[in-house]
């Protein structure tokens, strides 16, 4: 079963469909990716999908989040333009009539689906994602969130094992590398880029589902 993963970051998400039962995945990025864990083409993600989506059997995307987090709103980033290709893969996506999914964050007004989170998985962290599928996802029991907001008005905290603070969007703060890898389950980033990852927790949620429906 050939994955294709368009702006695979260090690989977060493959992981997760690796352990799912993908074996062949094929990850695409603009920027170099040295410790993404399997195959890698630097390539503008939307031309790569136009002239080769037909040769994979899933292909799952995370296009950039930027535009569409909360974040967006701080005082230092709210004059900031950022690419929104949500709109622009799917149509892409669609047209290669494969299964396919499209990441990005709770906040993302374009995506309907389930939302992940970590304390889903007994992480120890929030980190929501959205997942929009052509094929059904199930969600999971979204547990309440005990710690209170932290520090900032706009990001929702949770302490971390080692005693730092995980933040939901991506970002991490007050906890050491080791900390952030083992709250997303991720040992071979480095610390920018697993402020990105997506845990491979979520991910193999999604294609465990994927590989039940899949001839």
């Amino acid at each position: 079963m050939r994955l294709l993963d368009l702006f695979c970051g260090a690989g977060g998400a493959a992981m997760g469909y690796y352990r799912a039962g993908f074996t062949d995945i094929t990850g695409v990025d603009i920027k170099p990716m040295p410790r993404y864990p399997f195959k890698f083409v630097q390539a503008d993600a939307l031309e790569y999908l136009a002239e080769h989506g037909q040769e994979y059997d899933v292909i799952h995307a995370s296009p950039p989040c930027q535009g569409y987090s909360r974040m967006r709103h701080l005082p230092w980033l709210k004059d900031r333009v950022y690419p929104m290709l949500i709109d622009p893969i799917r149509d892409l996506l669609i047209k290669t009539g494969k299964t396919y999914v499209i990441e990005n964050v709770e906040d993302a007004p374009l995506l309907n689906g389930i939302t992940l989170c970590g304390l889903m998985f007994g992480l120890n962290l929030y980190r929501h994602r959205k997942f929009e599928s052509n094929v059904l996802l199930w969600g999971k029991p979204h547990i309440k969130h005990e710690v209170p907001i932290f520090q900032s008005r706009f990001i929702n905290k949770r302490y971390s094992a080692a005693g730092g603070v995980m933040g939901v969007f991506g970002h991490t703060t007050g906890t050491t590398l080791s900390a952030s890898r083992t709250a997303l389950g991720i040992d071979w980033m480095t610390r920018d880029e697993i402020t990105q990852a997506i845990p491979p927790f979520y991910t193999e949620y999604v294609g465990k589902q994927l590989m039940r429906v899949l001839p």
